[in-house]
């Protein structure tokens, strides 16, 4: 049973990742794949009651991966953690089948009562580089989260958020479209909505200095314009006064 999971995990990376060229390498150099494998035997320390011994092991997969799962955390089948420096998965938290993370990822909590406080990812989620999934919610199945994004609140099936506090930017997909989108990003010419504001924001102060422009021209040009021509001296001049 054991075999046969690490069997899936190595081709759901090799799937995932063009760079990953044989087994061997998934086997050797891809710290993702090592932290799952201290995870499983953390998890099962902890799920019978061995709790420290559980919590020490996932210390040493965070000093030997830079990935910290906490052993009371609830992970699918196929979990593939892209790169993985810097990801932290909290104790309650629940990741479906097919979930893909990249590095910097934090599924982590916003309360400290000891019941639910992490996120569930249902399957097939994908959370982009550095993005931050918080509090007790649900990133329903298939959606996607962006790189650097802050998901505060439940997420809708096979969504694209992205932003800070991120916000729905890309439909559902349709049947056909490729189902595995690296980084949460289907295009990376995705229209961002703070990059729209900007870019909207930047279209109105150019338009706003051309006005201003304009009005400082015929400004200076109006006082030459009204200014009466100089009046011609058409009198003699005055005869000097004799005897003076």
């Amino acid at each position: 049973m054991v075999f046969k999971s690490l069997q899936e995990d190595i081709a759901s990376i090799r799937s995932r990742d063009p760079a990953a060229h044989s087994t061997l390498e998934v086997i050797l150099c891809y710290p993702g794949l090592h932290a799952l494998i201290f995870y499983r035997i953390a998890h099962w320390c902890w799920g019978n009651g061995l709790r420290v011994l559980g919590r020490f092991i996932s210390h040493l997969a965070k000093i030997f991966t830079g990935i910290e799962i906490h052993p009371g955390a609830t992970i699918g089948r196929r979990f593939f953690i892209d790169h993985g420096t810097g990801v932290v998965i909290g104790e309650t938290a629940i990741i479906g089948d097919d979930v893909t993370l990249y590095h910097g990822v934090t599924l982590g909590g916003t309360s400290l009562h000891k019941g639910k406080r992490h996120p569930t990812l249902e399957d097939g989620v994908i959370v982009g580089s550095g993005a931050q999934v918080l509090g007790p919610i649900t990133v329903a199945q298939g959606a996607r989260i962006g790189a650097n994004a802050v998901v505060l609140t439940d997420v809708p099936p096979g969504v694209t958020m992205v932003g800070i506090p991120a916000r729905v930017v890309m439909r559902k997909p349709k049947p056909g479209e490729a189902a595995f989108c690296a980084y949460g990003l289907a295009d990376e010419d995705m229209p961002d909505p703070v990059a729209r504001a900007i870019d909207s924001l930047r279209g109105q102060v150019e338009t706003l200095l051309a006005r201003v422009a304009e009005l400082e021209a015929d400004k200076d040009q109006a006082p030459r314009a009204a200014s009466p021509a100089p009046a011609q001296e058409d009198a003699e001049p005055p005869q000097a006064v004799a005897g003076l």
